[in-house]
């Protein structure tokens, strides 16, 4: 069966103290683990969505095994004309500042 993997991340890691007055330390550009959230979604000829994600997701690592489309929303129906992604390709959607309750909606392709 093709699956949709998320992975929910509320911030970017940061190497503690190195190179910033403040001790903080400076933002990598890799997410923060460990994650907030995870979930699968089946990939099949009918849209089929997410659960909402987290209050305190900002971005989401998507990774499919099968070529899809991907749609986001708060009742998102993905379709052939959606965004597509390839098989066993992997990418990362900023998804902060928008009102909780927003999905991932995913559907095969070719």
């Amino acid at each position: 069966m093709a699956t949709l993997y998320i992975t929910e991340y509320a911030d970017m890691a940061q190497v503690p103290g190195v190179g910033n007055v403040s001790g903080f330390g400076w933002r990598q550009q890799i997410p923060a683990e460990p994650a907030i959230a995870t979930q699968t979604v089946a990939i099949s000829a009918s849209s089929a969505q997410s659960a909402a994600f987290n209050s305190n997701t900002t971005f989401v690592r998507l990774h499919c095994d099968a070529i899809c489309s991907v749609l986001f929303g708060a009742n998102p129906t993905a379709t052939a004309s959606s965004p597509r992604m390839a098989a066993n390709q992997t990418e990362y959607h900023g998804v902060g500042g928008y009102s909780s309750g927003l999905k991932v909606a995913v559907i095969t392709n070719t």
